[in-house]
């Protein structure tokens, strides 16, 4: 049962940790956080071309000192532990540079840490200066509110999300790119820090049910309400740049609502819609032998489909699953991770569009 007087389905105008404060106390079931990761940039960064790198130095993501960043990050976990249920969890990201102050407090709070998870980009920005290991990837800390209180974890549907495999805590995710770049009139990025959709639907997708509220106190352009709005959820937003604001309300406003739910990943369901092998689709000529597929809706990857619903990478031959695997060198589900060109649009979709359309004509 909700709250009567929480503001579902809305972004609120502000300070986080003052906004978060005028909320009912426990009263949401999941925070997902991206809050600034103090960079401590000090220069700006030049590409080998003389294009300037679009690194974040925007002002929100300053302090004076590490102190001052120490004294923000335990004001907004321990407003966000006022509003959290007792069977809530919390969702925090972060790079080298914070997420080990973060942790630290979490653990000050009395949050109990359940997983870390390291989000491996697989498309990262290079280090130009070649000085250090190129920054591959950032880490989410999972925590639930109070230590041994039940909270949500939809094992299963992790599982189905990852071919019939146990979840693994890395997860290989290409950073925002393309279409899904939320860009200002000018043609510049709207905000330095967006993430991917698909890093959002797997934390909500794992520790939330249909119809709970999840809250984003770092708002930004609104990735986590689109994501809540397209599983089902109720959200909240919280953010003070007005530019985002707007960004974000027109995104969230062009969406449909629950486009679908965790209940289609789950084993059971699964098993009762029919199986589709990859041949079909050759069959019905939806694709052809000697077409070409993209591993990613925007990666440069790519396969030939050949006989016997194989496709080839390079000189390897293989399913869908078993060359997809290999390139990310992690468990694959081929249908949502290959990709194919739509004549028509100059657009690419996931196979498993095509895996639909069979299914709803048997």
């Amino acid at each position: 049962m909700k709250e009567p007087d929480l503001p579902l389905d809305q972004i609120l105008h502000g300070d986080s940790i003052e906004l978060l404060d005028s909320l009912p106390e426990k009263s949401v079931d999941l925070i997902f956080a991206d809050p600034p990761y103090n960079l401590q940039l000090k220069q700006e960064l030049w590409r080998p071309n003389m294009t300037k790198v679009g690194a974040v130095d925007d002002k929100w993501d300053k302090f004076k000192s590490f102190s001052e960043y120490d004294v923000f990050t335990w004001s907004w976990l321990n407003a966000c532990r006022r509003v959290l249920k007792d069977t809530g969890t919390l969702w925090v990201i972060g790079s080298y540079h914070n997420i080990y102050r973060v942790g630290s407090i979490l653990m000050d709070l009395d949050y109990w840490i359940l997983n870390d998870c390291v989000w491996t980009k697989i498309n990262p920005m290079p280090n130009f200066r070649g000085v250090r290991f190129t920054n591959a990837h950032e880490t989410l800390l999972w925590a639930q509110k109070k230590k041994g209180a039940k909270y949500t974890f939809n094992y299963q549907t992790m599982k189905s999300l990852n071919n019939g495999l146990q979840m693994r805590s890395d997860w290989k995710i290409p950073i925002c790119t393309g279409k899904e770049r939320i860009k200002l009139p000018n043609g510049d990025k709207a905000h330095t820090t967006q993430k991917p959709e698909a890093l959002l639907e797997r934390v909500i997708l794992a520790s939330s049910h249909r119809a709970d509220v999840v809250l984003d106190p770092f708002f930004g352009t609104g990735t986590t309400g689109a994501v809540a709005k397209r599983l089902g959820r109720h959200w909240i937003g919280i953010e003070r740049d007005k530019t985002y604001i707007k960004l974000a309300k027109k995104r969230i406003d062009d969406i449909a609502e629950a486009m679908f739910t965790e209940d289609e990943f789950l084993p059971e369901n699964k098993r009762a819609r029919p199986r589709i092998p990859f041949t079909i689709l050759l069959d019905q000529d939806l694709l052809k032998i000697g077409q070409k597929l993209f591993f990613g809706a925007d990666g440069g990857v790519t396969a030939i489909i050949v006989e016997g619903g194989k496709i080839k990478y390079g000189k390897r031959v293989g399913s869908i699953h078993t060359i997809g695997s290999e390139i990310q060198n992690a468990p694959c589900n081929g249908w949502q991770s290959w990709y194919y060109l739509d004549e028509e649009s100059g657009e690419r979709f996931p196979i498993d569009r095509l895996r639909e359309k069979v299914r709803k004509q048997k």
